[in-house]
């Protein structure tokens, strides 16, 4: 990602919406379009929106076993890694 966000105004992308499509694809910055001199929209390639969407899953993940920790819910590392070596038949 660029040191500088990529902001156009929404009347170029009515204008030119293919280059402004290929140019967020190209980059893979998000483009961010202005309405009235305010942010309106995130345009990005889809490459890039799934690796968000990767990233937001792993975090949601580290979330939720932040959470089972603090409830005390779970198993601890030592019985898992036991079992693990068990089905790796390393133990």
């Amino acid at each position: 990602m660029s040191a500088l966000p990529d902001i156009i105004p929404i009347s170029e992308l009515r204008q030119d919406a293919t280059s402004v499509v290929r140019r967020a694809s190209t980059t893979g910055d998000p483009i961010f379009v202005t309405q009235h001199g305010r942010a309106s929209a995130v345009l990005m390639s889809a490459t890039a929106y799934e690796e968000v969407q990767n990233e937001l899953g792993i975090l949601k993940l580290l979330l939720q076993g932040k959470r089972d920790i603090k409830a005390n819910v779970g198993r601890n590392m030592s019985d898992v890694m036991v079992d693990a070596d068990a089905i790796l038949g390393t133990a």
